[in-house]
């Protein structure tokens, strides 16, 4: 077994993955009615009104905290294109045709920019929208606006963490049981971080 993600890793992941989903289901909430059994079940409308705004800053503190981790594996380069481009041999698990990858993949690159922008955007936007008594009475337009990118920015994140949640579980056991443990074994690094693998054993030697 060879250490994958340290303490620190995972702590960041796991708090960013839960206020990611309390306002995912709180958002859910305000966004229609149908939906809104969400709040019911985190407390009722004013709780979760009053903990979204908070939690988001908790989410968006913590992706800035992961960004410092997380820089310099997450930086999309030739191998990562190479990836992109072959992308359906990941997906139907045909590992042989997979271009080797280093320690996150093109797809997991492409998924935390989503969410590191995304992140971002929802911020910027959800202040405005939270703060509206600060906002100058000739730039009264500009709410409508920050409402319309919170929710793109939100249909983007959700987007990107379905599929973030469909491969890391379904697609490639041991991702989870790595996200958990912080552990993965020799054979599960070869074969799908195999660039990774072997800088891991040079630096060992």
């Amino acid at each position: 077994m060879i250490e994958r993600y340290s303490f620190h890793e995972r702590i960041c992941h796991w708090t960013t993955a839960a206020a990611y989903l309390y306002c995912l289901a709180t958002g859910l909430a305000f966004y229609t009615p149908h939906l809104f059994w969400l709040a019911v079940i985190l407390g009722g409308g004013p709780t979760s009104r009053q903990w979204h705004p908070l939690l988001g800053v908790v989410f968006v503190a913590a992706v800035i905290w992961m960004h410092a981790l997380w820089s310099k594996d997450v930086a999309i380069g030739p191998s990562d294109k190479e990836w992109l481009a072959k992308s359906e041999a990941y997906v139907t698990n045909d590992d042989a045709h997979v271009p080797p990858q280093e320690r996150f993949n093109g797809g997991q690159k492409v998924f935390y920019w989503a969410m590191f922008w995304g992140a971002l955007a929802l911020f910027c936007s959800g202040a405005l929208m939270w703060f509206p008594e600060y906002v100058p009475a000739g730039l009264r337009w500009i709410r409508p606006v920050a409402i319309l990118v919170h929710e793109c920015a939100a249909l983007v994140t959700i987007g990107a963490f379905i599929v973030h949640i469909y491969m890391g579980v379904f697609v490639v056991p041991g991702s989870t049981e790595a996200m958990v443990g912080g552990r993965v074994t020799k054979r599960w690094a070869m074969t799908h971080h195999k660039l990774w693998y072997d800088r891991i054993l040079r630096a060992n030697k």
